[in-house]
């Protein structure tokens, strides 16, 4: 069809004038801007430079012609671009225009807008409470949600607590009430939750309990995501890695090793979850059950599975399901509200959507408003103009909506996720998806756009803007002493010894739960040289004793091991960059050395295996090591130890390291994430709430190369 349409274009004069009348249909809705002139509208120039003109046109007999060969080609040309399915046919405009700083090309109408008001539907204000958030189907009007029988919008935000630090919960909370939002979502991560199996860990920037509580104390309701799949860019989805212990289970199914921890792990968690529910005092108003399950579809009776562990384990409130656009077929639950995740409005966003239910409120779970990076490639960032145009046009047509991300924050330590397509890329330590506010909780455009349009539709004023996070910039670092990684060994648990290598997974640790994130070291001693073969995930670092070989990664396997006259020892450090969260490739994501390791096709046996996860207590054993003297061209795997001066009144600050290759920042034995010189990330954000007055230990482990000052900054690079 648009060959057809392309063909015919060329043979139509780019002037041509067309008269559409002043009665705005949807079809010419949907080829114009919101402009009236003279009784009829215009219409920009588009993909075939035909323009209609604002005023009745002149005929004349020598252009006639032209017109008729316009009028008959252009159904065949209209066919080509026209969307086949609009999707405002569904919604019924009621409201008057609301006002928006950028030009939009829109289909949806300008009305003066009907203002809200809400301030009695806060969890501080509602006291008497029986039904929840409900899903109305409209008579002669747009389907909407209820709160104790009151129309109510959702505008939500997502804050994930996990990747904030607790003590900026109550300021990044107050500043998405301050923009206009009205509710808060978040994920809660499984394999954060429950590092090993039957241990569970809601403590300090992991309590949930004090996070929802706190969302209520700040006027805001709480949609809650808890999976056990939750994707978000964590590694593995959040799902535990012990999981992929046993080849046989088989993740996001009822596969029974599966379910089985999914029921002990629910046990605990919504024994949490309950109190903090709408019904029974909380703000929680609506459970997400699992997540885009449509994109995986590998188990028909997986997530009715999951609707029924929720309800008896006692979750009373509004369940709903999230899937983009094109996947919502797969993924909804009978009698679950179904929900779509989308970033632009397209002709067939509600399509799958209104297949499944006709008659119920629309609700964007995961509306995105940027989105987030890897290593090695460039950051996008997105137009605050078009964020605040697709929010009005929520707005118009009665669409609840959750911003994700609101407030990205930061993929401290190992918890980054993945993404394997085509290559695998690893997820940046920040999480700053070009948000609403940035990754340290700044104020941004978009936040600013957003709050100015909330504005204009509530009855009464927004509460005060929190004072901006200040920033400070300390003196330089330049680390005195240094250890490299084989001087480190003695301060590490007691290595496991093997015939064979063991993937980071299996290793017999943590009360047989294995290894989760960090890097292992492998060592065997070889009395000959060759060919070495290696299967790791995901990325190998070669020696022969101290001296570098080679990197092995993506599809390099091998590298050339020199003659040797007597026996030497081999050592493989091996790195988990974080494992695929998203496809059906999270099966397959044991990391460390994962099949055999061969030198000219012989398998090599007797492994030492060390485990480094550089937890805290690995950190206050190194404090009593010896440290050398730093040497200015120290090549291979090394701490560096350095002294970070922050004065009296410590503030957030951000760590430049443009010297430094590729390793990790550990600060008072806080790991602040990965640093890659390739980017797009230049700097790690330091939280103030992390660092003590006066002086401050910290710690670079640099894979590659020394390097010389690590800087601070007052400002990101990303």
């Amino acid at each position: 069809m648009q060959g057809s349409a392309s063909l015919a274009a060329q043979s139509l004069p780019l002037h041509l004038d067309l008269w559409i009348p002043a009665q705005r249909t949807p079809e010419s809705a949907a080829l114009g801007s919101e402009q009236q002139r003279g009784g009829g509208s215009i219409v920009g120039r588009g993909l075939l430079g035909l323009a209609v003109m604002g005023s009745p046109p002149c005929f004349s007999p020598h252009l006639a012609w032209r017109r008729i060969l316009c009028i008959f080609f252009l159904p065949f040309i209209s066919s080509g671009f026209a969307p086949r399915i609009k999707y405002t046919d569904k919604f019924i405009f009621e409201k008057e225009p609301l006002t928006s700083s950028k030009p939009r090309a829109s289909t949806v109408p300008f009305f003066p807008t009907v203002r809200f008001n809400w301030s009695h539907l806060t969890p501080l204000e509602l006291k008497d409470r029986s039904v929840g958030l409900q899903a109305e189907e409209g008579v002669g009007r747009n389907p909407y949600f209820t709160l104790e029988g009151h129309k109510f919008l959702i505008f939500g935000g997502s804050i994930h607590y996990f990747r904030v630090p607790r003590e900026y919960w109550r300021d990044r909370l107050l500043k998405l009430r301050a923009c206009g939002f009205n509710t808060v979502t978040t994920y809660v991560p499984w394999n954060l939750h429950e590092p090993e199996s039957g241990k569970f860990d809601f403590s300090g920037n992991l309590d949930l309990e004090a996070f929802v509580l706190l969302a209520a104390e700040v006027g805001l309701w709480v949609i809650l995501r808890p999976g056990p799949y939750v994707c978000s860019e964590l590694d593995l989805g959040g799902l535990p890695s012990r999981l992929l212990q046993d080849p046989t289970t088989q993740l996001r199914t009822t596969n029974r090793t599966f379910v089985e921890a999914v029921d002990k792990y629910f046990d605990h968690l919504i024994a949490r979850v309950v109190p903090l529910q709408y019904r029974k005092g909380g703000p929680i108003i609506a459970v997400q059950v699992e997540n885009e399950y449509g994109s995986f579809n590998k188990d028909k009776n997986y997530m009715p599975y999951l609707h029924k562990a929720l309800l008896e384990r006692g979750v009373v409130e509004l369940l709903l399901t999230s899937d983009n656009t094109n996947k919502v077929l797969n993924g909804h639950i009978k009698g679950v509200l179904a929900t779509i995740n989308m970033n632009t409005f397209q002709a067939d966003t509600f399509e799958q959507l209104f297949k499944v239910q006709k008659n119920k409120p629309v609700l964007v779970m995961e509306y995105w408003v940027g989105w987030f990076d890897t290593w090695g490639k460039r950051h996008t960032p997105t137009d605050a103009g078009d964020v605040e145009n697709t929010v009005t046009e929520f707005i118009q047509l009665d669409i609840s909506f959750n911003v994700y991300m609101f407030h990205g924050g930061t993929n401290f330590g190992f918890m980054n996720g993945g993404i394997h397509f085509t290559h695998y890329r690893a997820v940046i330590t920040s999480y700053d998806y070009d948000a609403v506010l940035t990754e340290a909780g700044d104020y941004t455009d978009k936040y600013f756009k957003l709050r100015k349009l909330f504005q204009s539709v509530f009855v009464t004023p927004l509460p005060l803007l929190p004072k901006p996070t200040r920033k400070a910039v300390y003196p330089s670092v330049r680390p005195s002493l240094y250890l490299p990684l084989w001087d480190v060994l003695q301060y590490l648990n007691r290595p496991v010894v093997s015939r064979t290598p063991l993937n980071m997974e299996n290793l017999p640790i943590h009360g047989g739960n294995g290894q989760a994130f960090g890097l292992v070291l492998y060592e065997a001693t070889i009395c000959s040289g060759g060919w070495l073969h290696v299967e790791a995930q995901d990325v190998a670092q070669v020696f022969l004793n101290e001296t570098s070989l080679g990197i092995l990664a993506d599809e390099t396997r091998n590298v050339d091991i020199p003659t040797i006259t007597e026996c030497q020892l081999l050592r493989i450090l091996v790195e988990n960059q974080g494992r695929v969260n998203f496809s059906w490739k999270i099966q397959d994501q044991r990391k460390g050395i994962i099949g055999s390791v061969t030198i000219n096709n012989v398998p090599l046996e007797n492994f030492t295996i060390y485990s480094l996860e550089m937890r805290t207590s690995f950190f206050r054993r190194l404090r009593t090591a010896i440290w050398r003297p730093v040497s200015n061209d120290h090549l291979g795997p090394a701490f560096y130890l350095g002294t970070l001066k922050a004065g009296s009144s410590p503030r957030d600050t951000f760590l430049a390291l443009p010297s430094w290759k590729y390793g990790f920042v550990f600060v008072n034995g806080r790991n602040l994430g990965r640093y890659w010189n390739i980017g797009p990330q230049g700097t790690l954000y330091l939280p103030g709430a992390w660092l003590n007055p006066g002086n401050n230990e910290i710690i670079l482990f640099e894979k590659t190369k020394s390097g010389s000052y690590i800087y601070s900054t007052d400002k990101p690079v990303l």
